[in-house]
């Protein structure tokens, strides 16, 4: 056993118990309590392994579990980014970059190699496995704010444009789900959640 090894992924462990802290803007389902960052990167967790089968192509499942675990570790530096956000853009990139070699740096080389290496393939959005990860992403607070009479849609005044703008990357990961995806919106405009 290497002690040095193992010092290090519990001092990992310890520090990314901070994700629970990290306020994110959109609510549980039918609730008002915000979600926070590990329920959310949990619940994509989950949503991979139920819709896999809906992939646009086949995935390592197991690489895309990895990449919704450990998409927003970063913003325990970083912060989250409220997707809507006009005044600070959503990809900040760098900012997160020195979050992520800061953060996964904690663990072995070996490890830390890997996670920045998985973390950067989800930023590019290139591969089937990081399609279908940002498409998780963005389909768990669309289905979040359409349970919640238009959640953050309503609460920031977000157009359906602007929406459907920021959700149509799921299309790229999985065309069933968008299909899903575009009609729980137009059933969002119809019910006035979301404004047209």
């Amino acid at each position: 056993m290497d002690s040095d090894n193992l010092l290090k992924q519990v001092a990992f462990i310890k520090e990314i118990d901070k994700l629970k802290y990290i306020q994110r803007k959109t609510k549980l389902f039918n609730s008002d309590r915000p979600e926070n960052d590990a329920e959310h990167s949990w619940h994509l967790a989950m949503m991979a392994i139920i819709l896999a089968e809906h992939s646009n192509k086949p995935i390592d499942v197991l690489k895309v579990l990895k990449m919704v675990l450990i998409h927003d570790i970063v913003e325990i530096d970083a912060g989250d980014t409220f997707i809507y956000d006009t005044s600070k853009s959503h990809t900040n990139t760098e900012e997160e970059l020195i979050a992520a070699k800061r953060i996964f740096g904690i663990l072995p080389a070996e490890q830390a190699n890997e996670f920045i290496a998985i973390w950067e393939e989800f930023e590019e959005g290139i591969t089937e496995e990081a399609r279908f990860a940002r498409a998780m992403d963005r389909f768990e607070p669309l289905l979040q704010n359409a349970s919640n009479k238009g959640g953050t849609w309503a609460e920031y005044n977000v157009p359906f444009q602007k929406v459907y703008e920021k959700k149509k990357v799921i299309n790229d990961g999985s065309s069933a789900i968008w299909h899903y995806a575009e009609d729980l919106l137009k059933e969002s405009v119809a019910k006035g959640i979301l404004k047209k």
